[in-house]
């Protein structure tokens, strides 16, 4: 290898460093926005079976239904920001590989390389703003939970609950 090729991927492996610390925040956010995935997909299989129990009091299912809707609102919500996280990952991991390529082949990627930063940086901005969004969401989630603690069960199935005691 002649020295200006060695530079030049030497320079590469200093561009790609930053990358990687975006890289590590972004698998940072998907696993926090896996986390909520869970529990949201818990509360609802959760209300689903409170609807079941309360199929004799249609006030508190109709409660409970607006949440579930709530709540299946908040699933696609955050299936779209990990979307946008990972294609906002994926294209971080082009931008790197092609300052590789760039260095290796000696040809000029630059504003390729831009371009796909660029993409990549967009995708995160929405990936946050999606976040952000969900969290509103999961705010007003927990408006309508206290709106079906206050309606009374039946009387039948405050003897189901005593029975299970």
């Amino acid at each position: 290898m002649e020295p200006n090729h060695i530079t030049n991927i030497t320079h590469a492996i200093q561009l790609a460093v930053a990358p990687v610390f975006l890289l590590t925040a972004i698998a940072t956010l998907i696993n926090v926005l896996n986390a909520r995935l869970g529990r949201t997909i818990d509360r609802r299989r959760a209300l689903e079976k409170m609807m079941f129990e309360s199929a004799d009091n249609p006030k508190r299912v109709a409660v409970l239904d607006s949440e579930r809707a709530l709540q299946i609102h908040r699933l696609h919500v955050i299936y779209w920001a990990i979307l946008s996280a990972v294609t906002s990952a994926l294209l971080i991991c082009l931008v790197i590989v092609g300052a590789f390529i760039g260095a290796l082949l000696e040809i000029e990627v630059s504003r390729l390389i831009a371009v796909l930063f660029i993409l990549a940086v967009v995708s995160m901005v929405f990936a946050l703003i999606l976040f952000l969004r969900e969290v509103y969401l999961m705010i007003d989630a927990h408006d309508v939970y206290g709106e079906a603690l206050h309606v009374k069960p039946t009387l039948s199935q405050e003897r189901h609950s005593s029975s299970i005691k």
